[in-house]
């Protein structure tokens, strides 16, 4: 997207606190060309190009780089080569604290203003340089309910059509229904604040939001815009294009972009010369290949730069090494990391501390003698994952892979072992989101756990695996009895009825993980009391809800927070174990 189009005169499109006073000045700038009398409606909070121009009393915040939508900056310097243009303005057209207005100094004066450095924190943004506006698509606001308050010094557009489509959606018992009822509330609860018209906007800090400096503007008059005759105007999407397209040509000075998770519609702004972006806010990361996966091979010359002076102890049958050396550094807590030469290491990163850090050998979960439930590791990975599932210190875990390698046997595996066996745990509470691949077969009768039966599909195939035993000795009558204390144990719940809800001495398991926004995420991790276990599984190369990505799945969005901390854990598999026409399908279909 090109970079921000520096005005070539005073900014007066810049909205001012309430009683904010007008400093004469000292020459007229020359006024914009009127626009044609169809693209002239007031919108709000954006007045029309006045012969006073007008600035704030405090200084503006210094743009911050070239920005994307609501994504999350580091407050890195503007360009060199902007510096000039800042200075462009007439010199008697600014007013500061203080510099006269006659000051030809401007730019200067302002960064020289007496101010401790939080008071100069978001006030060095260059009077001349407009902020940006956004105009929200309705699909933003119900994708994240605060998405409002995520856009740091900008302002934010609401067209009409928006509050209607979220009047629509505000009914019922969904997820959608709730968000849509989140954002009425507080854009309430802001307007409520507003002590002018609401074609001043109101400020999106008046709640406490003090990284939200911009100003929330609302569509107070019809705009008639000039899209091309073959869009039809009766339809949503086509109003808030129009909308876009009036902010664009009226107010040509200021960078105006739309906002929307809808491809299409992003795809119908560009095509018709309009700036647009995706909500960025609550993306971990552009490449999923970036995720984190838990595990770091280490050099051949690993023991050569980190074996001096190593320290090795032996604990409860555990044996610990701190060792030093640059790559230390790069550990995470809970991370394996494996050496496979002359001298194998398989070891979990237990403390890291500058370039010094301890690593503890793990259980072999490959060998007979450490079966869970019958169930043994085939694999590297799934050792490691085995060690953190029957590790009683690990809070939440968070296993991804593809299909067929293992997550939810092994899951299920730990899980029986630890609440019939060692007693851990008093039982299994296993949920997933229900978003069906194909056609929705609608309403499903009986009880929640009948209703949600047929989402379970893996849960039924692998108790049957778990079942099966050694194949001796094991008739048709004890393998049925068997059958009716595991399932006396496991619990499955819908996700729709977990608020409010607190799970004491639980080893709850959330399958399909990467269907889950974050805030849903966040409603069901937030759900574990005292000696609770979490367990997400799932595979963002599956993601079936509408609007998801693999870099905004609730499953990468934990797997990003949890990393590194003491009580949490995370593996990514890598090899199938299912079948080998599974394996082959895999790979070439």
């Amino acid at each position: 997207m090109p970079l921000p189009k520096l005005p070539t005169r005073p900014a007066a499109i810049l909205t001012f606190p309430t009683g904010e006073t007008a400093h004469p000045a000292a020459s007229v700038a020359k006024p914009a060309a009127e626009a044609p009398a169809a693209l002239q409606p007031e919108l709000a909070g954006i007045a029309p190009a006045r012969n006073d121009a007008r600035v704030a009393g405090a200084p503006a915040k210094q743009p911050a780089g070239r920005k994307t939508a609501a994504r999350k900056t580091t407050g890195a310097p503007a360009p060199a080569s902007a510096a000039p243009a800042a200075a462009a303005p007439a010199p008697a057209l600014l007013k500061t604290a203080t510099a006269p207005a006659s000051s030809p100094a401007v730019v200067q004066s302002i960064a020289t203003t007496p101010a401790t450095r939080s008071e100069r924190k978001g006030r060095n943004r260059a009077a001349n340089a407009p902020r940006k506006l956004f105009v929200l698509d309705t699909n933003v606001l119900l994708h994240d309910p605060t998405s409002i308050f995520r856009f740091e010094e900008h302002d934010i557009f609401l067209p009409m059509m928006t509050l209607e489509e979220l009047d629509h959606q505000k009914k019922g018992m969904s997820e959608v229904a709730r968000n849509a009822r989140q954002v009425s509330r507080s854009l309430d609860q802001l307007v409520a604040t507003a002590t002018d018209q609401l074609d001043a906007g109101v400020a999106l800090s008046a709640l406490g939001n003090k990284d939200a400096s911009g100003r929330l503007l609302f569509q107070t008059t019809a705009i008639h815009s000039t899209l091309p005759s073959d869009l039809p105007m009766g339809k949503a999407d086509n109003q808030i294009l129009g909308v876009v397209r009036a902010l664009q040509e009226k107010y040509t000075e200021r960078e105006v972009a739309l906002v929307s998770k809808d491809i299409n519609m992003r795809l119908k702004a560009r095509a018709l010369g309009m700036a647009a972006e995706d909500y960025f806010n609550d993306h971990v990361l552009e490449d999923s290949d970036l995720l984190y996966t838990g595990v770091m091979p280490l050099p051949e010359d690993f023991w050569n730069k980190h074996g001096k002076d190593v320290e090795s102890w032996q604990q409860g049958g555990t044996t610990f090494y701190r060792v030093h050396g640059p790559l230390c550094a790069q550990f995470v807590v809970n991370q394996f990391v494996y050496f496979e030469g002359q001298m194998p290491l398989y070891a979990q990163v237990r403390e890291v501390n500058g370039k010094t850090a301890v690593l503890a050998t793990l259980r072999d979960y490959t060998h007979g003698k450490n079966n869970v439930w019958g169930i043994t590791a085939r694999n590297r990975e799934q050792n490691f994952a085995l060690n953190l599932l029957m590790n009683p210190d690990i809070d939440f875990i968070s296993l991804l892979g593809q299909a067929g390698t293992g997550k939810t046997l092994l899951a299920l595996a730990a899980g029986l072992t630890q609440v019939l066996e060692t007693k851990r745990y008093t039982e299994i509470i296993m949920t997933r989101v229900t978003v069906p691949v194909g056609e929705d077969i609608g309403f499903l009768p009986g009880t929640e756990e009948e209703k949600m039966l047929p989402w379970m599909g893996a849960l039924e195939d692998n108790l049957d695996v778990l079942n099966m035993g050694d194949g001796e000795g094991n008739n048709d009558w004890g393998r049925a009895a068997t059958m009716d204390l595991i399932r006396s144990r496991i619990k499955v719940k819908s996700l729709n009825f977990m608020r409010g809800r607190t799970f004491l001495n639980k080893y709850l398991i959330i399958d399909e993980a990467q269907n889950l926004t974050p805030k849903q995420m966040k409603t069901l991790v937030t759900r574990a009391g005292p000696g609770t276990k979490v367990i997400c599984l799932g595979n963002i190369a599956q993601i079936d809800t509408p609007y998801l990505t693999e870099g905004s799945s609730g499953l990468t969005y934990v797997v990003d927070r949890f990393k590194g901390w003491p009580h949490s854990g995370h593996v990514t598999l890598q090899r199938g174990e299912r079948s080998r026409l599974a394996d082959y399908a895999g790979d070439v279909l």
